[in-house]
């Protein structure tokens, strides 16, 4: 066996294997504050300063259900025949253009919209219209819903009180969700002093102030800085390992990539696929490419038998170096829909 061969038999072995994520769901009332998915000990807590107490549990596995759902404007469909379910303790993510419909999906899972048709269900207890559900669920709207002539500190606290948090609680909660998105040294500061990225960041916090269980963040990193981009990354990292659902819209391939355990594709409010990446990728990503530097030059490949076409190439010609990219999500949107996510 040539030495191509034994390198592309290595390679092809790492590009198949499929990445575990250990879904860890705990044992009733427990917290898995400072471990990673992988049972690695992490160097911070979802809240810091925040007592560890443990949280309600709840029977249903499913955390969220959009059953048939259509909201029209007018002439315009904006989510048309929606049907799908959230997991309770995986991030979810929404990925699609800008007018796909997920901002109205996101109101409606939080009933701030009224379906024309089909149901939304939280954890089998019922429709977010009903009060008592809804105070289960945290959104960031996409359009920031804080305050810019009140501080920091006084933003959350208005947050928490209008979810009935009062006293000690309430101060607590406030400390810990400023030190939390890091703003506890800017917290008197009035929020239109802020960085763009300090007030999605705060936005982040006035959705968590009341500790839902179910957190719905539209577009958070939307107009905000790389450092500020990454530190919502690890907030949202952190809450998964609390074991929170987290269900994240985006148009932006990295962030479901990077955050999400299952991805739904939307286009003009229709589900065009649902799975984990790897499930995406295999059934609409297309074969992978082959790129292989030759004395003729670079050749970029699409096969399904890398190594085949690799033993092909190297019986006619010098390879000097080759690599396999697998398909991306933009491959898949383009596959589902005829147009790049950027269109």
């Amino acid at each position: 066996m040539t030495m191509i061969s034994v390198a592309m038999r290595h390679f092809t072995r790492r590009f198949e294997a499929r990445e575990c994520k250990a879904r860890r769901f705990e044992a009733p009332g427990f917290k898995a504050r400072g471990f990673s998915r992988s049972g690695r000990k992490s160097h911070h807590s979802s809240l810091p300063g925040e007592p560890q107490t443990a949280r309600a549990v709840y029977p249903h596995r499913t955390m969220l259900t959009f059953a048939n759902l259509r909201k029209c404007y007018g002439s315009l469909t904006a989510v048309d025949n929606l049907s799908l379910s959230v997991r309770r303790g995986e991030v979810f993510g929404l990925l699609g253009p800008n007018g796909a419909g997920k901002s109205t999906a996101v109101g409606l899972a939080v009933g701030l919209l009224e379906p024309d048709a089909g149901q939304v269900v939280i954890e089998g207890l019922g429709a977010p219209t009903d009060r008592r559900v809804r105070a289960r669920l945290g959104v960031a709207p996409q359009g920031l819903a804080i305050y810019d002539l009140l501080s920091g500190y006084e933003n959350l606290r208005f947050f928490g009180q209008v979810y009935g948090i009062t006293g000690a609680a309430l101060d607590r909660r406030v400390a810990a969700c400023l030190a939390f998105v890091g703003l506890s040294d800017r917290a008197r500061e009035q929020a239109g002093t802020y960085s763009g990225g300090m007030k999605r960041r705060l936005n982040l916090a006035a959705a968590l102030v009341h500790e839902p269980d179910l957190l719905l963040l539209d577009e958070p990193t939307v107009g905000v800085d790389p450092q500020s981009r990454n530190a919502i990354f690890d907030n949202i990292e952190a809450l998964n390992r609390d074991g929170r659902t987290v269900i994240y819209t985006t148009h932006y391939m990295e962030e479901a990539e990077r955050l999400c355990d299952r991805i739904a594709i939307v286009e003009r409010g229709r589900l065009l696929a649902l799975g984990t990446l790897d499930e995406l990728l295999a059934a609409h990503g297309g074969p992978p490419t082959l790129v292989v530097n030759t004395t003729n030059g670079e050749s970029r490949l699409q096969t399904s038998d890398p190594l085949a076409e690799l033993n092909r190439l190297a019986a006619s010609t010098t390879v000097h170096d080759f690599h396999v990219e697998r398909p991306t999500l933009e491959q898949v949107f383009l596959h589902l829909t005829g147009r790049s996510l950027r269109d």
